[in-house]
């Protein structure tokens, strides 16, 4: 078997391989035509988002076995086509889901607590107290779009706050717990002070959060969005925030963002610097699943699924 690693993964993933005594090609450096070129004897694939795997990329790979997707999101693979090669593909939504969750309460109790604003502030030597009261995370209702793994483990792990948490989810049902309430999409209109977004990147879910979707909810909320960026409208957040339909935001991704989620062009976008210059906005750089124990994790993940079905 020959095995190309397309980006940088846990070293554990590339000794692996070797150990099987598989060929292993670092093709961290690959273009596009690149891609074209050289992978036509190649039997699998290690990747994150560095390449799109559309179906004419992919028609170029003609031994394909397998795809080994580190990480939660499938939008860069064409699985229609991979579905009629039988090119199985693998993904580990379980490796960073921990770290997905942590990050997503990290960034409310902190946008909550005004904590980048008072920790600049106390830098500069203003201690202000009174101006900077909190809001209390326990009583509030928390409602979670996408029941998968990341919105699992944001559930558990909400569940010492005291807060009412919530889910809808489209594409399954039947998944009230301990943790959380299943509930309609009008339900989540109609109870949320606090909304996170886990859902994956699709049709349906590009631009899901718009005006429209915004408007919609009775209580000014708060809006998390850990998954994709193209979910949320920054034009129709902005626009909420501005007229107190949002009562704030956290943000690892953006819509702005490319393909391989590596760069954004943010720096001359007007409805970013406007957010950007609200203190009731907090950002990261889509780092929510990347933590060192997470690559870790997600490595150990794949090697277990490739290892189940072809070892």
């Amino acid at each position: 078997m020959k095995i190309a690693l397309l980006d940088d993964f846990h070293p554990l993933i590339s000794e692996t391989i070797k150990e099987w005594d598989w060929e292993l090609l670092s093709a961290q450096n690959w273009s596009e035509n690149d891609f074209r070129k050289k992978s036509h004897d190649i039997d699998g694939l290690i990747i994150r988002s560095s390449i799109p795997l559309n179906s004419h990329n992919l028609s170029f790979a003609k031994q394909l076995k397998f795809i080994g997707r580190p990480g939660a999101g499938l939008e860069n693979i064409d699985l229609k086509y991979c579905q009629d090669k039988n090119i199985i593909v693998f993904r580990s939504p379980e490796g960073n889901r921990d770290a997905v969750a942590e990050h997503t309460i990290g960034m409310l109790l902190s946008l909550m607590n005004h904590l980048p604003k008072i920790d600049r502030d106390v830098r500069n030597g203003i201690w202000e107290r009174e101006s900077n009261r909190g809001i209390e995370l326990k009583g509030k209702v928390f409602a979670i779009i996408g029941y998968g793994y990341m919105g699992e483990a944001v559930a558990q792990r909400l569940k010492g706050f005291g807060v009412e948490v919530i889910a809808y989810d489209k594409y399954i049902s039947d998944f009230s717990s301990q943790f959380v309430e299943e509930v309609t999409l009008n339900d989540v209109f109609q109870r949320a002070d606090i909304v996170s977004l886990h859902t994956p990147l699709s049709e349906e879910t590009i631009g899901m959060v718009d005006a429209s979707f915004l408007d919609k909810f009775k209580k000014s909320i708060i809006v998390i969005n850990t998954a994709r960026g193209k979910s949320l409208t920054l034009t129709a957040l902005l626009d909420g925030l501005i007229k107190g339909k949002v009562k704030g935001a956290c943000l690892d991704v953006l819509e702005l963002e490319s393909s391989s989620f590596e760069q954004t062009s943010i720096r001359d976008n007007p409805v970013f610097q406007s957010l950007s210059k609200m203190q009731n906005v907090i950002f990261s750089p889509h780092v929510a699943g990347w933590t060192e124990e997470s690559k870790l994790k997600m490595a150990q993940v794949i090697i277990e699924k490739i290892q189940m079905y072809f070892k």
